[in-house]
């Protein structure tokens, strides 16, 4: 009796444990130490039978997720990278658009320099300006008079003196200013009130303090005849202000006069020493008197600038190129993002297409000829003396070249645009790479909340599971006692 019970004790322990151990496997799990004592308190990992749960949940989670998971990282990897692909190509060809733009500016081509040169003994007369609309040419300027503002001086006062009361008049042109003066006005206090008059029309008091007295002294603003003053005091004036106004009125050896000047034996004048509008785009700003040769020539620096400018974006677009199609046969760097891409090659050829291409009725005709050429590496190269070269021998050929209705500007420009513009080619399928990121990143937000019940669904199990077992458990510790303490009692008999 005595031997039976001890063995059915153990066989229900070993049962038990067998049960603890199958379980954990199941989880692909280690177990933890089990409860000692069987009093089936829960372990630090909620476990009561030393069930790891929290292991055995979270591998049976990874494991259902692994598939979906890999799925749309794999995905959205590999879109972020076709993104970065065609917004770098976007970007390289938006610099070439950029270059284009200055090239085709109005000002590019028509910028020119003037220059003047003093004729035999005489000196400079000044400098000259363009504009776009200047033409190239040679001329004769010959100045005789330059223009002047209007000067004159009252007779000198002591300071303090008051001039006597009335109205003072001056007028420029139809603008006339009426200024009321006391009989206590000096002419400090004239000059302040003309200075800051609301009404004055375009003169300048100014206060000279000489050797033999006070003077006011009046400026034209402006020079030129038609800026000249006049000045006068009405009827009812006292005597000292009707001599100021007369003396003020009395032409001096400054009044004011136009600038005189030829071009070309054409008579010219000026109200202002800035000459414009004597001859198309062209300003004359003049210092003195004499004869000059004014030389307007194109200025080319603008143009080979833009040039020079088209020819690097063109390079930094082949460089990008180069990299997003690149491929290395020992297998040490990835390939380039773009590897094969239908839009990247057709880009490529299409650009390649325009360029080798010759401008038809153009007479410089290719891009060689002006000293752009492409090289091995597909960069560009500029050759800016060959450049300088078809500037002085055919400027207007080398404009029609790049800015014609058919030259390398527009065509390839209209190229680019297809696939740069709103809705062109490169723009939609970013959009749609973008749709497709929005759309994993739904799948991934749905699978995370899936996985999420799944994981509650497997804790309350498992749990359950684990309280099970430790009743077992503690069932269990209980027979054997029980079974243990029955021997001893039957052996002492």
């Amino acid at each position: 009796m005595t031997t039976t019970s001890s063995t059915g004790g153990n066989s229900l322990s070993s049962l038990l444990n067998s049960l603890t151990a199958a379980t954990t496997g199941s989880g692909g799990s280690t177990p933890s130490s089990g409860s000692s004592g069987g009093s089936g308190t829960l372990s630090a990992a909620g476990i009561g039978s030393g069930l790891d749960v929290n292991s055995i949940v979270t591998a049976l989670v990874n494991d259902r997720k692994a598939a979906s998971q890999q799925q749309i990282t794999t995905r959205t990897n590999q879109t972020n990278s076709l993104l970065n692909g065609l917004t770098s190509l976007n970007s390289a060809l938006g610099g070439i658009q950029t270059a284009l733009a200055t090239l085709s500016a109005a000002s590019t081509f028509s910028s020119y320099n003037a220059t003047l040169t003093a004729q035999g003994s005489s000196s400079s007369i000044g400098t000259a300006t363009t504009m776009s609309s200047a033409h190239p040419g040679t001329y004769t300027i010959a100045v005789s008079q330059l223009a002047t503002a209007q000067k004159r001086a009252s007779s000198p006062v002591t300071s303090g003196t008051p001039v006597g009361a009335g109205t003072l008049n001056i007028t420029v042109g139809s603008t006339t200013m009426n200024l009321a003066v006391s009989a206590t006005d000096t002419l400090s206090s004239i000059a302040t009130a003309i200075n800051n008059s609301s009404t004055n029309p375009g003169v300048t008091a100014t206060i000279v303090n000489g050797t033999n007295g006070q003077q006011l002294m009046l400026s034209s603003s402006k020079t030129g005849v038609a800026n000249a003053f006049t000045v006068s005091a009405n009827a009812t004036s006292s005597s000292g202000l009707t001599s100021l106004a007369n003396t003020l009125n009395t032409p001096g050896s400054t009044e004011a006069q136009d600038a005189k000047l030829t071009l070309d034996g054409i008579a010219v004048t000026s109200p202002t020493n800035s000459v414009s509008g004597m001859m198309d785009g062209v300003t004359l700003n003049l210092t003195g008197t004499g004869t000059n040769t004014l030389t307007v020539a194109q200025d080319n620096t603008a143009a080979t600038n833009a040039i020079q400018g088209l020819v690097d974006a063109y390079t930094s677009y082949a460089k990008t190129v180069a990299s997003l199609s690149s491929f290395d046969t020992t297998g040490a760097n990835p390939p380039g993002v773009l590897l094969g891409d239908n839009t990247l090659t057709s880009v490529q050829s299409q650009i390649a297409s325009v360029l080798s291409n010759s401008v038809k009725g153009n007479s410089i005709g290719t891009l060689a000829n002006v000293g752009i050429t492409r090289n091995a590496d597909g960069t560009m190269s500029l050759d800016t003396d060959k450049l300088a070269a078809a500037f002085q021998s055919n400027p207007s050929a080398v404009k029609d070249l790049f800015t014609g209705p058919n030259g390398y500007g527009t065509t390839l420009n209209n190229t680019i645009n297809t696939y740069t513009q709103s809705g062109g080619i490169i723009s939609s399928r970013i959009g749609s790479l973008n749709d497709t990121l929005t759309q994993l990143g739904t799948q991934q937000t749905a699978l995370d909340n899936r996985m999420a019940t799944y994981q509650t669904q497997l804790q309350q199990q498992y749990t359950a599971l684990d309280t099970l077992m430790s009743s077992l458990n503690n069932t269990s510790t209980y027979l054997t006692t029980a079974l243990a303490q029955l021997n001893d009692s039957g052996s002492k008999n």
